[in-house]
């Protein structure tokens, strides 16, 4: 049994489907049963609980021989945040992984380290560093911004509104990894026991602007629409303004001011060169299947 944390999410959703139409018999634990409905045509069994909760994670453990944690904690409410979630649940799974003799991929960050400037890196990093003192059998699959995640952010008010907001200049070159592609890397880390305590990481094919990203939504929903964008001193006010008041309206302020001014590119030359036959998914295809074909 393989244990999916978060497989109602952008990630977890595709790496179950994965899963289950290769047989493989599969149990979900995500908050929101409601989004597991999506999941109804795969018969795998979806356990209702927050990995915030020892008791639950207890729970949806038991009897698995493999958990896979794909959460995140970058929004949400009620006390969702990467302290919470991508820190504290994943030490939460990777404690019960190693009380149990479970296996483990955390799904982490491509930039996780104890000194990022974004917070969820730092989160990413500690869960990591828990996870490398356990006894666990484990992996770790970090993993650049996934185009389907922005593609709602940027996409959906193209479409309903044809307006959309780049979060500053929209000049600085991001990688963005198609989910797909991801899935496809966890599911070989838990076919193959020699990728055991292995570091992977894998980006796209592809280091776009927000404003080029903006530009491919644009030709891939036939929509023009109104690009705006929120200046990096509009976004650094925002990120003190709201942290006490809307501390997840300010981590993504602060995040967005990092992803405006830092090194976000990647180059996944070795890692394709060791895997040839991982899928290379570029961001008008990723689209396309996230917005238009879906």
């Amino acid at each position: 049994m393989i244990l999916v944390a978060g497989g109602t999410g952008t990630l977890g959703t595709r790496l179950v489907r994965s899963l289950a139409q290769r047989g493989m018999p599969v149990r979900v634990l995500t908050r929101d049963p409601e989004r597991a409905r999506q999941l109804e045509d795969t018969n795998v069994e979806v356990v209702t609980g927050d990995v915030r909760d020892q008791a639950d994670v207890a729970r949806a453990v038991q009897g698995a021989d493999t958990i896979v944690s794909a959460v995140q904690g970058f929004v949400g409410t009620g006390g969702v945040s990467p302290a919470t979630v991508d820190r504290a649940g994943n030490i939460a799974l990777i404690d019960a992984a190693e009380a149990t003799g479970a296996g483990i991929v955390v799904v982490s960050v491509v930039g996780a380290s104890p000194d990022s400037p974004m917070e969820l890196c730092r989160e990413k990093f500690a869960a990591e560093q828990h996870l490398r003192a356990s006894k666990c059998h484990w992996t770790i699959v970090r993993a650049t911004p996934f185009v389907e995640t922005w593609g709602t952010i940027m996409g959906e008010p193209l479409r309903t509104k044809h307006k959309t907001m780049v979060f500053g200049r929209g000049r600085n070159p991001i990688n963005f990894v198609s989910a797909a592609d991801i899935s496809a890397l966890v599911e070989r880390a838990l076919d193959d026991p020699g990728l055991h305590g292995r570091v992977l990481e894998l980006g796209g094919p592809e280091n776009l602007t927000f404003d080029q990203f903006a530009a491919t939504l644009q030709n891939v929903l036939g929509c023009e629409g109104k690009v705006a964008h929120i200046p990096l001193p509009a976004l650094r006010t925002m990120a003190i303004v709201t942290a006490k008041l809307k501390p997840a309206l300010s981590r993504q302020a602060r995040a967005a001011i990092v992803m405006d001014t830092s090194d976000m590119t990647f180059d996944d030359t070795a890692i394709r060169r060791e895997f040839p036959d991982l899928p290379t998914t570029d961001v008008t295809t990723a689209l396309k299947g996230h917005l238009v074909d879906a």
